[in-house]
């Protein structure tokens, strides 16, 4: 059997939605790789049972797995080495249901704030246990195989072209983006993103399922995997070179 690439969108602390997908996807084998395109933490119920699940995912295989960092677990790193309220205020970016998760607290209601002694320690992020942050420390910028290019967010246009992600300086950038210009124009090698949910890409530039704009994002040269699972929708794996899909919903 030739080697299988799947790819997993954003998870963001859906653990129910995360083992649901793994039910509906077909046997792995050690020839297969398993790329998770990042934004593990926040907004879910629960994020510590992702990270653990990732974790003991890749320790017990039998498909290779890499695991791309995302922009929340790169925002969390950012809280704990030099702090980042800005990161940490806003309850849309539920960093108190991350809190709640690793310390056993109760899943907080949306528009629920944190006490004052939870906010103190979200600020500070020193509930994270040792060996969680620095697995998020490892987690990769990008990863590339024979199929596509694989990163959290997509690339930016520099110098009138869209370059490699090894070029890309600084590397947070490949975290962030969300310009129609790489959805729109980027042409070369096949590029798997999350992070812009697809809902809020250009719907009459996707060849998969344009009637629903909730679905996997199929543009020109890239392809979005983020269908809002933590928020609302579900989660999504797009298997290469079949280019099958697999979906928790339903």
């Amino acid at each position: 059997m030739a080697s299988r690439t799947f790819a997993i969108g954003d998870i963001h602390g859906d653990l129910t939605a995360l083992q649901t997908l793994f039910e509906r996807l077909p046997e792995l084998t050690a020839e297969d790789t398993l790329v998770f395109l990042g934004d593990y933490l926040d907004r879910g119920p629960e994020s510590a049972g992702v990270v653990a699940y990732l974790r003991e995912l890749a320790d017990r295989g039998p498909a290779n797995v890499v695991a791309l960092r995302g922009n929340h677990e790169d925002a969390w790193l950012q809280v704990i080495e030099k702090g980042w309220p800005e990161f940490i205020l806003p309850r849309g970016n539920g960093c108190l249901e991350t809190y709640r998760s690793f310390t056993g607290g109760a899943h907080p209601a949306e528009d629920e704030l944190p006490a004052p002694h939870e906010l103190q320690a979200m600020l500070e992020g020193e509930f994270f246990p040792k060996d969680v942050v620095a697995w998020m420390k490892e987690l990769r910028w990008f990863h590339e195989d024979d199929h596509a290019i694989y990163v959290h967010a997509g690339i930016k246009r520099s110098g009138g072209r869209f370059p490699h992600p090894s070029e890309v300086t600084p590397r947070r950038a490949l975290l962030w983006l969300r310009d129609r210009d790489f959805f729109e124009n980027y042409r070369g090698k096949l590029v798997v993103f999350g992070h812009t949910t697809t809902r809020t890409l250009p719907n009459e530039l996707s060849t998969y399922t344009p009637e629903d704009p909730t679905d996997l994002w199929a543009g020109p040269a890239c392809m979005g995997l983020d269908t809002a699972c933590g928020k609302g929708g579900f989660l999504t794996a797009f298997e290469l070179p079949a280019r099958a899909v697999y979906e928790s919903r339903g």
